[in-house]
């Protein structure tokens, strides 16, 4: 039993940790600059992307693709500008925390 509780721990340390990390990968990737957590700035809130996006399968591939290449219309006319600075990996990495944000 203490193996199991153990192991829960762990995996919700990680979890808990990848969340932080990720972001604090917005942070440093001036994402914070044009969204927030839960009120609209420049562009949406995370948690308004998360609700948008809930039941497409594909959100995140789709989303870290936007992340990369920016895009205009689905939030309105104000574009959301290309991010070249942002790996591949990285943009997966923050579109995947996006739609974790509740």
């Amino acid at each position: 039993m203490k193996a199991l509780a153990v192991s829960v721990f762990a995996a919700l340390s990680l979890a808990s940790g990848a969340a932080v990390a990720s972001a604090d990968l917005a942070k440093a990737k001036n994402c914070m600059a044009c969204h927030a957590m839960d009120k609209k700035l420049v562009g949406p809130s995370y948690k308004d992307v998360a609700a948008k996006y809930a039941s497409d399968k594909d959100a995140a591939a789709r989303l870290a693709k936007k992340i990369r290449e920016g895009g205009t219309g689905a939030w309105g006319q104000v574009p959301m500008p290309a991010n070249p600075q942002v790996s591949e990996a990285e943009a997966l990495t923050l579109a995947k925390w996006v739609m974790t944000v509740k």
